[in-house]
C-alpha cells in the first residue's frame, strides 16, 4: 500500500490490464483488490456486494463504472481487467471489460481518460484505497475499503 505515482507503473494514455488472483470466503468479498488516485481523480478495482466492479474516477468530474451482476462464488477466482485505450493521443476514452475466470462479465466505456497525473498526494493500493477513495460506496480510509478476500496475486500489464 502507499505506492506514490511516480514509482507505480504508468498506464495513463494506453491499453492496459489488471490480473488478480483471488480467495473468496465464503459468503462473498467486498473491498479494493488494486487502485490508484483518489476522489480527484484515479481507478479502482474492487468487490462490491460480493461483485467484481471498476471504476474510473476522471477528475472527480466524471465515473464510469463497469460492474458484473453475479456475484462470486467462495473458493479461488482469477478476475481481470482489461481496458483497451482509444489511441492517437492523450486523454482518449476506451473500453473497459471485466474477466472473471476468463469470461467477460461486464463491459463498457470510459469516454474520457486523464492524461497526465492522477494525484500528487495520493496512492496505489493494494487491498484497500488508502486515503480518500476513488470509487463511490466502497467506504472511506483503509479499514473500510479492504479487501474482505485473500489477494494471492495482482499483475498490471501495460501495451
Amino acid at each position: 500500500e502507499g505506492m506514490m505515482e511516480n514509482t507505480f507503473i504508468n498506464i495513463k494514455n494506453r491499453s492496459f490490464s489488471i490480473t488478480a488472483e483471488l480467495a473468496i470466503p465464503k459468503g462473498g468479498a467486498n473491498g479494493v483488490i488494486l487502485s490508484q488516485g483518489g476522489r480527484f481523480g484515479g481507478w479502482s478495482l474492487y468487490m462490491k456486494e460480493g461483485k467484481p466492479e471498476f471504476t474510473y474516477n476522471f477528475l472527480g468530474l466524471d465515473r464510469y463504472v463497469v460492474s458484473s451482476s453475479k456475484k462470486l462464488s467462495e473458493g479461488p477466482v482469477t478476475v481481470k481487467l482489461d481496458f483497451v485505450y482509444d489511441g492517437d493521443g492523450l486523454g482518449k476514452g476506451g473500453k473497459a471489460t471485466i474477466y472473471v475466470d476468463d469470461k467477460a462479465v461486464a463491459d463498457a466505456r470510459v469516454e474520457k481518460t486523464q492524461p497526465n497525473i492522477f494525484s500528487a498526494d495520493e496512492t496505489a493500493d493494494v487491498g484497500l484505497d488508502n486515503q480518500t477513495p476513488v470509487a463511490l460506496g466502497i467506504g472511506y480510509g483503509p479499514e473500510e475499503t479492504r479487501f474482505t478476500g485473500k489477494i494471492d496475486k495482482v499483475t498490471v500489464g501495460v501495451e
